[in-house]
């Protein structure tokens, strides 16, 4: 079985996902694979299950690897293919199509913008009233694409007004980035500790 998922509902995919693949599962980066790959990925057993559970996250970046997707149509494992973006007007979608689940999980247009936006103007001069702005909002957003909306936000501020805090902003959120991927700590927290020193900057 192969599902396609994409879209920028982080949140939702990832429920969706879950319920399919449960809490135990490979994830393989899809960017990074081989077309030689495929085959022990989608028909190879690995030693302690003959029903193997599969995340695939960012295939269709990797295009001639995706190309090969309708070879392997009949895996007999369970496989996610999970994607930011899908042209489902591509040659590839079109001959899916029918044959395996494409979905989409697209954020509603207006899904808190507006206030990702004024938490960040608030954070640059009251960064406690940022973070308790963040506290209404923050169980319907998902952490990584809460900051990429900050970082969206400081590049405009910095495209407006090219001074000194606005160049600063930018270097720390390019900081916060790397600590979102490689620290333990909770995304949540890490965020709210950039909007508390985005005032002092």
């Amino acid at each position: 079985m192969i599902k396609i998922f994409y879209g920028d509902d982080r949140v939702k995919a990832k429920r969706e996902i879950a319920k399919i693949l449960g809490d135990n599962y490979e994830i393989i980066e899809g960017s990074e694979l081989d077309p030689s790959m495929l085959p022990s990925i989608f028909f190879g057993n690995s030693l302690f299950e003959t029903n193997r559970k599969i995340l695939i996250r960012d295939l269709s970046t990797n295009k001639n690897t995706f190309e090969k997707l309708p070879d392997y149509i009949n895996t007999p494992h369970s496989i996610v293919i999970f994607e930011l973006k899908l042209d489902k007007r591509s040659t590839i979608c079109k001959s899916l199509k029918g044959k395996v689940e494409i979905k989409e999980f697209a954020a509603p247009a207006d899904r808190n913008l507006t206030q990702v936006f004024d938490i960040y103007r608030t954070a640059k001069h009251d960064g406690k009233k940022a973070v308790s702005i963040l506290e209404k909002i923050k169980n319907q957003e998902e952490p990584m694409m809460f900051f990429g909306l900050l970082v969206s936000q400081a590049l405009k501020d910095y495209n407006a007004n090219p001074g000194p805090k606005e160049k600063k902003a930018l270097k720390e959120l390019s900081r916060l980035d790397i600590k979102l991927k490689s620290s333990k700590l909770p995304s949540w927290l890490l965020i709210e500790s950039f909007l508390l020193e985005l005032s002092s900057l």
